[in-house]
């Protein structure tokens, strides 16, 4: 009887268990759409602490040497200068590389023409993009657009599309002072990533979009220009006024990683084309040419890495502490083990215009454009202690005249 009691028991038990169940998994929520309101942590917390901290806010600090026992220039006119154009900033772009290599070849038109030049560093950046936009084509997207680019790629686009002076084309809109190519860049980044998302590889279409980009920002660049009144074609202009010959330039290197005395890829992001022009040579010949040239009348179109506790912008300054390398261990593999482990980076094209000695060191006039050279008192140049160029400068562009006859061994 007690066995009949438990199993009707379970029965009810389980009858009930199932009705309850059932009855609940009947019952749905359902989600919708609000709109999210700030609420508390918004409007009371973190509004609290935002006019808390405002008062006592303070300046990032950054580590830097110490340079107050330094005997350092103080001026650009203890420098023996080449003739140059007075220093320009490129505002907020990443075109350095089209700043400095125009301001070597406004300096080189006046050592071998005595003409004297402002020509349109926009004017090759404007063109440069439409080339990064044809590769990025090209090769289905893998190839980098982004805002920097080599000394090179200024003699590879004057030969295709000439250059043109300043007043021709700023690549300034009316009213404005500076150039800005933040959401110009931006607009040509994403319609690219669009084009890449949905494979839509015309290239006609593509470049011409990017133009019409270009042109809303920057203006249309002049297909003729009027010089002294004759009228010119930019490639005219480049070849029967300025009277430059590009392939008079040779591009310099030195990194360990590759063969010395032969061309080679200067294997960085900016060398997006992948030019294997440049001449690798031993740390020793890169400074003898450098040098050579710069007191022989020749400037160079230089870059490296700027970005180093030994630049002093207030100072208008580049050393290399101690506490990173003493002076006597600077060689080819203290530069290959920056390089290498990413310490050095390729982020800045600038100007070599000068020298001079002070304290038993030599010193580097360098033109600008970057911001940061014009906090100090000597607007638009930085004075480049010899130990940073021999560690941290990879490269140079400079007159193949001003190399000796070291084309002549190059494999």
């Amino acid at each position: 009887m007690k066995t009949i009691v438990k199993i009707t028991t379970v029965i009810i038990l389980g009858f009930l268990f199932f009705t309850s169940l059932h009855a609940q998994e009947k019952k749905k929520d359902k989600g919708i759409f609000v709109e999210k309101k700030p609420g508390y942590y918004q409007n009371v917390i973190m509004k609290s602490i935002e006019e808390y901290n405002a008062p006592k806010t303070e300046p990032a600090k950054i580590f830097r040497v110490d340079v107050s026992n330094y005997d350092l220039p103080g001026s650009i006119n203890e420098f023996k200068t080449v003739w140059h154009n007075k220093p320009v900033s490129q505002g907020n772009t990443g075109t350095c590389w089209s700043f400095s290599t125009t301001s070597f070849f406004e300096s080189e038109v006046y050592r071998l023409t005595g003409k004297k030049v402002k020509l349109s560093e926009m004017y090759t950046v404007y063109w440069e993009y439409v080339e990064k936009a044809r590769e990025f084509v090209r090769t289905r997207g893998k190839s980098l657009f982004a805002q920097g680019s080599e000394a090179n790629a200024v003699t590879r686009i004057w030969k295709d599309y000439g250059i043109v002076p300043l007043q021709e084309y700023t690549g300034l809109k009316p009213g404005q002072k500076f150039h800005d190519h933040s959401k110009m860049f931006s607009e040509m980044y994403s319609y690219l990533q669009s084009v890449k998302e949905s494979n839509a590889w015309n290239e006609e279409a593509v470049l011409s979009t990017i133009k019409s980009i270009l042109d809303n920002y920057m203006g249309v660049p002049p297909s003729a220009i009027e010089v002294n009144k004759k009228f010119y074609s930019p490639k005219e202009y480049l070849k029967k006024f300025l009277k430059l010959n590009l392939d008079d330039y040779v591009d310099i290197l030195s990194y360990k990683q590759a063969p010395y005395f032969k061309r080679v890829e200067y294997k960085v992001p900016d060398n997006w084309w992948h030019s294997k022009d440049y001449v690798n040579v031993p740390l020793g010949k890169f400074m003898e040419i450098l040098n050579n040239a710069i007191q022989n009348g020749y400037s160079l179109s230089i870059g490296g890495d700027v970005s180093e506790p030994g630049k002093i912008p207030e100072k208008d300054v580049f050393i290399v502490p101690t506490f990173d390398i003493p002076p006597e261990y600077i060689d080819e593999d203290a530069r290959q083990f920056r390089f290498g482990n990413g310490t050095t980076t390729d982020d800045h094209g600038i100007h070599l215009v000068g020298f001079t000695r002070k304290g038993g060191k030599l010193w580097y006039a360098i033109k600008d454009s970057g911001s940061s050279s014009r906090d100090g008192k000597n607007k638009g140049y930085y004075f480049m202690n010899e130990d940073y160029v021999k560690l941290k400068i990879m490269d140079f562009m400079v007159h193949k005249d001003a190399v000796g006859d070291l084309l002549q061994k190059i494999k």
